[in-house]
């Protein structure tokens, strides 16, 4: 995607830091939107069509963490938000995750971080609306439910594909257990540790036939896609 036509709305009641990055975004071509607020925001959002959000979570008139739900439902199409905030604790990050945050950045930052994790988030996106993703040797057709690896196919579950699914779409960063449970599962989840016996079926058909393993477990966080580790 060419950074032109990358569209941003940036959520932010701090002056000296939106001008920071609305400034540094646009020297990179990026087109740029700011709010204050929460209400200016979603008025922008039900009147424009962004790539995606960055969002402060300490706001004057809106908690964060609901209003990134707000922003996503109101979105008139699929809206990643990249969380910009101080709370830089892991509880902090999960409740950023499960209420829908697709990134998650501590202040202090530096700005090319936030352009590149902009443009992540977008090539992410454009990856999501396409049927075949590729993430290194490993290939999925979401339209065909079908899996290759090193053009060898791996016979799945509907489970253990929408698992692999999950992390693909996240590459290159980490899902939480949590995340997981709610996106596969959502008010249903089983009471048994159901997460980890996928994860454990997922690596023997996605790693174990392989020299390299790809499905790799974040400590603390839960799991994730790599690539030449």
């Amino acid at each position: 995607m060419s950074t032109n036509k990358l569209s941003v709305l940036l959520v932010e009641d701090n002056q000296e830091i939106a001008n920071q990055i609305v400034t540094y975004l646009e020297q990179k071509g990026v087109l740029v939107d700011y709010a204050a607020s929460g209400k200016v925001a979603l008025n922008l959002i039900q009147n424009n069509v962004f790539d995606l959000v960055i969002l402060d979570l300490m706001l004057p008139d809106a908690d964060g963490y609901d209003l990134c739900g707000q922003l996503k439902n109101h979105a008139k199409h699929h809206l990643p938000v990249l969380m910009l905030t101080a709370r830089d604790s892991l509880n902090d990050k999960l409740q950023g995750f499960e209420k829908g945050a697709d990134d998650y950045l501590t202040k202090p930052f530096a700005l090319e971080e936030v352009y590149m994790r902009c443009l992540a988030l977008s090539r992410r996106v454009k990856l999501h609306q396409e049927k075949i993703t590729s993430v290194g040797e490993l290939t999925l057709d979401t339209g065909q439910k079908t899996v290759q690896r090193q053009g060898q196919a791996i016979s799945l579950s509907q489970t253990d594909f929408t698992i692999l699914e999950i992390l693909v779409m996240a590459y290159p960063n980490a899902v939480s257990k949590r995340e997981l449970v709610q996106k596969v599962w959502g008010d249903d989840a089983p009471e048994t540790d159901a997460v980890r016996s996928h994860i454990y079926t997922l690596r023997n058909g996605v790693d174990k036939p392989f020299e390299q393993a790809m499905i790799k477990t974040v400590h603390g966080i839960g799991f994730k896609l790599v690539i030449n580790e």
